[in-house]
């Protein structure tokens, strides 16, 4: 079954109340995680950093990425109450960690089991390597990122999963970590990647879905598909190839201020996602080739039967003029027409009746 992810991310706004909202809003719309980010504004940038041009183009404010961020965060309490809810909901929560600090609050204070691991973050060795360390199952966005960069992450990873911390972090040692059975062991168990293309919302000529398949076919993971796209479309496309796993951010209102708005899907299209995901689940089906139960009681109606297609007496030849090929499907084999036709009637037939030679 596909693991749904409704991304919340910061379209809160950094209002508790609205985050509580979207806590509800992805339960009722059938989400199986709902996925919020966890950071400290001035751990994650420089006052210098500037906005994407996404940003810019969907706050219409020009600001610093500082500024924008220092107004989007969560306080530790509201996360805290966050998990409550999830938990009376029966929904799990989520978070992105995107600095020590609050990667060390998801794991020690919230005590989450699983974690993510953005497109942004996979070249920060460090951040990645503390993330292997806590032990957690992890989820991996590959957005930006070559194949080479995803296997040094995966190294690193293997390395924090199969060594302690006293072990002296080097290329060579992720490498050998990563071409152990150990290590491939550990990934294989722990970690989900995902095909993403970062950028919001992302042009459908640059999503190349196919890059999931090579993903798979390279890592030898589990692979899934964390969307920006306009729409439910992609996702769904995905999970017909394969997805184990769909990322996809939503909000309250698109016409909010803030930086995702404008790409996140509202609650009504999130729960159509989620609907057309189980559905083509269930579609999907197995490898297996044959007649269905519905389809059984359907062949004496669609398929065909030899039939007299003109009165015929007993003894006379059967011919290509007074044999014909007719619903329903409940005589003779059109296969066995060219063996009948020759041979003798051994009865009358009147026109339209099945041939019972």
């Amino acid at each position: 079954m596909t693991l749904i992810i409704a991304e919340a991310g910061v379209n809160h706004n950094g209002q508790e109340a609205l985050a509580f909202e979207l806590v509800e809003a992805a339960h009722e719309a059938g989400a199986d995680i709902v996925k919020f980010q966890t950071f400290k504004a001035k751990n994650l940038v420089t006052e210098q950093a500037q906005q994407a041009e996404y940003q810019v183009a969907n706050t219409q404010k020009q600001e610093s990425q500082l500024a924008m961020l220092s107004r989007l965060e969560l306080s530790y309490e509201a996360h805290h109450k966050l998990v409550a809810q999830c938990n009376e909901l029966g929904i799990e929560f989520l978070s992105t960690a995107f600095d020590s600090e609050s990667l060390a609050f998801l794991v020690n204070d919230l005590g989450l089991t699983r974690l993510k691991i953005p497109s942004g973050e996979l070249t920060n060795a460090p951040l990645i390597l503390e993330h292997a360390f806590t032990g957690c199952d992890l989820i991996i966005s590959t957005g930006m990122a070559t194949l080479a960069e995803i296997e040094m992450a995966l190294g690193v990873i293997a390395f924090g999963y199969i060594t302690d911390k006293d072990q002296v972090p080097s290329l060579d040692a992720f490498q050998q970590a990563y071409a152990s059975e150990l290590g491939q062991q550990a990934l294989k168990e722990k970690v989900t990647i995902l095909h993403c293309t970062t950028e919001y919302p992302a042009p459908m000529a640059e999503i190349n879905l196919k890059a999931m398949d090579t993903l798979c076919l390279a890592f030898e993971l589990p692979a899934g598909y964390s969307d920006h796209s306009e729409g439910i479309t992609i996702p769904i496309a995905a999970v017909a190839r394969g997805a184990i796993l769909i990322e996809k951010h939503f909000t309250l209102d698109k016409t909010m201020e803030g930086p995702d708005h404008k790409a996140s899907l509202e609650p009504n299209e999130l729960a159509a996602m989620v609907t057309a995901i189980r559905d083509v689940e269930v579609a999907l089906g197995s490898r297996v080739k044959t007649p269905t139960v519905s389809e059984t009681q359907n062949k004496a109606v669609a398929r065909k039967s030899l039939v007299a297609a003109t009165a015929i007496k007993t003894g006379e030849a059967l011919t290509v003029e007074n044999i014909a090929i007719k619903r329903p499907g409940t005589g003779l084999s059109p296969y066995l027409y060219w063996e009948t036709i020759g041979t003798s009637s051994s009865q009358d037939y009147q026109a339209g009746e099945l041939i019972l030679e």
